[in-house]
């Protein structure tokens, strides 16, 4: 899953980096700092509203893991010492939108599929711990196809109680899974490892709907996503908050565009209406 978290106008900034970037993001409500767990873009999802070109993309690509803590400590200085301001597509940001809100795990494709999942989040929570900066949290940005590889398990054993998993939900049925996420996704597991997640820690879940083919998602479809969400709720699930958003870069496909916010304000209503969950439109 690569995961769109950049708001118009504010892409990626990898300052000449190769798996730490900065972004404005509209998700994590100011700047969050990117960790790209999938150089090689791999990714076990096909959705429609990614803005990633995978057709001559590698199969597999390593983390260079010093390299990767060698970027973190350069990204973390320039954010938290205000150099970041230099950059040219932070000339115009007001101050409080470049502070730091996270560390995420995200980037071109599914973080949970790298092998070096565990090491990755060791060497980021050790630079929090002894690189003497101010606290920041750690989030991971998953589809939730990977939650129950024994590797994604240790690494997520080193989040606190106040880092996040934020995980996609983007359908309701499993047929508009299938046309929105990719023949192999599958709404049952992804249903699965959510509950079996937030069973023992709160996730943020976060929905995208688009426009497909010159169509918004169809009513019934809400209806049925509002029941797995309502239904996740009922089984145990601790859900923090549901982020209802939509396509935000020029996506891949040209079949999908970005649905209205008056669309997207509407699902969101139907969410609270129904489960009482906290919801918000970003």
């Amino acid at each position: 899953m690569s995961v769109n978290d950049d708001a118009p106008g504010h892409p990626r900034m990898y300052a000449g980096r190769h798996f730490v970037y900065t972004v404005l993001s509209p998700r994590a409500g100011g700047l969050m700092i990117g960790i790209n767990l999938n150089p090689g873009r791999d990714c076990n999802f096909a959705c429609a509203y990614c803005d990633v070109e995978r057709a001559a993309s590698p199969e597999s690509a390593p983390v260079a893991l010093a390299a990767l803590k060698r970027e973190l400590k350069q990204t973390l200085a320039e954010v938290l010492s205000g150099r970041l301001r230099a950059h040219p597509a932070c000339r115009a940001v007001p101050e409080h939108l470049l502070q730091l809100k996270l560390v995420a795990f995200s980037g071109d494709g599914e973080p949970t599929l790298c092998p070096q999942f565990a090491e990755a989040v060791e060497a980021v929570a050790h630079e929090r711990a002894v690189g003497g900066w101010p606290y920041f949290k750690l989030a991971l940005l998953t589809n939730t196809a990977g939650l129950g590889r024994p590797t994604v398990q240790a690494g997520l054993k080193m989040f606190t109680s106040t880092d996040e998993v934020w995980v996609k939900l983007d359908a309701g049925t499993a047929d508009y899974m299938r046309r929105v996420n990719g023949p192999e996704a599958s709404l049952e597991m992804v249903l699965g490892n959510i509950l079996a997640l937030a069973r023992s820690r709160p996730v943020v879940i976060q929905s995208l709907f688009a426009e497909l083919d010159g169509s918004p998602p169809p009513p019934a479809e809400i209806e049925a996503y509002v029941r797995r969400l309502r239904e996740l709720k009922d089984a145990g699930a601790r859900i923090a908050e549901v982020q209802v958003y939509s396509a935000s870069r020029a996506p891949a496909n040209p079949h999908c565009r970005h649905l209205p916010l008056r669309s997207l304000s509407g699902i969101a209503q139907a969410v609270r209406g129904a489960t009482g969950l906290k919801v918000r439109v970003c």
